[in-house]
């Protein structure tokens, strides 16, 4: 009621939207820009609150999703003119420092696992157990490239090539991501971007992080003990963990946590 009776101010609010989990596309990960667009849509619209928090708590994952949530962050960031304060938890590493990077000033737990500024890919080769168990791979394609990488076919050196070549320029949008979102922070004698991690306290010296501290505890010396948390994140319905659903679930969480296992977590 408070909010409606002129010339009295109401309580400070802080909208808080967690980040956790891989970051992919479809279902493959709990964290993707279209999972996420209604609830940080309503983060930074909902009562015009005094600043939206960011829990981070991810390995990591696709760089265009990181990309594609940073970028609304930041757009809604700018036009409502609300900072965008993050704090990491367990790990924000790759994409989720990119998520991280997307919030004006970071946070961390003096534990939590920090960088991973780098790009990676990883597959598989099975062509020599065809070969011994008597499969005949067949394929047909209209255009040289369109079988790059084919897990079932010897290697190719101009295919690996083509990919590392993918992979830098994929590693220095990154890197101008973290160059543009910390500049002025970042120590620049360091190597930053060979996606090693840190723990906070060496992130900090290094100025991937701003400092040590806690979600709540910090906003309430920032905005005062009356501070109003606001949560906002991604809801599944019910109905849609049924079916084929549980399936993709247990294989999400299989690949979830050897992710998370990279880390050490």
């Amino acid at each position: 009621m408070k909010r409606w009776i002129p010339f009295m101010k109401s309580d400070p609010t802080v909208a808080v939207v967690r980040l956790q989990g891989v970051i992919a596309g479809g279902t493959r990960g709990a964290l993707n820009d279209r999972a996420l667009a209604d609830a940080i849509e309503k983060a930074f619209s909902r009562g015009k609150p005094d600043a939206v928090a960011l829990e981070v708590n991810s390995p990591g994952g696709s760089a265009v999703q990181s990309s594609l949530i940073g970028g609304r962050i930041r757009r809604l960031a700018e036009e409502k003119e609300i900072p965008v304060i993050a704090f990491v938890e367990d790990v924000a590493a790759s994409g989720g420092y990119w998520l991280a990077a997307a919030a004006d000033e970071i946070y961390a737990d003096p534990s939590s696992v920090v960088g991973s500024i780098g790009v990676i890919s990883a597959s598989f080769g099975a062509h020599e157990l065809l070969v011994r168990q008597g499969v005949e791979r067949r394929v047909y394609t209209a255009g040289k490239s369109k079988s790059m990488l084919d897990p079932f076919r010897p290697e190719k050196p101009e295919d690996v090539e083509r990919l590392k070549g993918l992979l830098n320029d994929i590693h220095t949008n990154f890197i101008d991501h973290v160059q543009a979102r910390r500049s002025g922070k970042l120590d620049g004698e360091a190597e930053l971007f060979t996606g090693e991690v840190w723990l906070a306290e060496k992130a900090k010296s290094l100025g991937l992080i701003d400092g040590i501290g806690h979600l709540k505890p910090m906003m309430k010396e920032r905005f005062g003990d009356k501070v109003k948390f606001r949560r906002y994140g991604v809801k599944k319905p019910f109905f849609s963990r049924l079916g084929a659903q549980l399936f993709d679930d247990a294989v999400h969480s299989i690949e979830e946590r050897a992710a998370y296992a990279r880390f050490g977590l």
